[in-house]
């Protein structure tokens, strides 16, 4: 069974800096697509950015040119790196297969506020 795993998250002042990770397990990770996500307070989990097994990535506008996905096939993670934090960037942050959803790990609590 997949496991996911993520960290990194926390409390951060608008304008800053936070580098997510995730961490998978109990299935293949390098050859697939895979994505980060965020669940705001009180909205639904939405996709925010994905990379496909060859390194091509894709942002969804609100974050394009303030974050960037990577991964590091021979360990089995991928990272996000978010710069100009925004409040509106508050969420907890999930990864997950970006063509089919596995179950969903603990995620990781993204917080921006002055």
């Amino acid at each position: 069974q997949v496991q996911f795993v993520e960290s990194g998250g926390g409390l951060v002042q608008p304008g800053g800096s936070l580098r997510l990770s995730c961490t998978v397990s109990g299935k293949p990770f390098s050859i697939y697509t895979m994505a980060w996500y965020r669940q705001a307070p009180g909205q639904q989990r939405e996709w925010v950015a994905q990379i496909t097994s060859g390194g091509s990535t894709d942002y969804r506008d609100f974050v394009k040119g303030r974050f960037t996905i990577s991964r590091e096939n021979a360990k089995n993670t991928m990272y996000l790196q978010m710069n100009s934090l925004r409040p509106d960037d508050t969420a907890v942050y999930y990864c997950n297969y970006a063509r089919w959803i596995e179950a969903w790990g603990q995620g990781t609590q993204v917080t921006v506020s002055s």
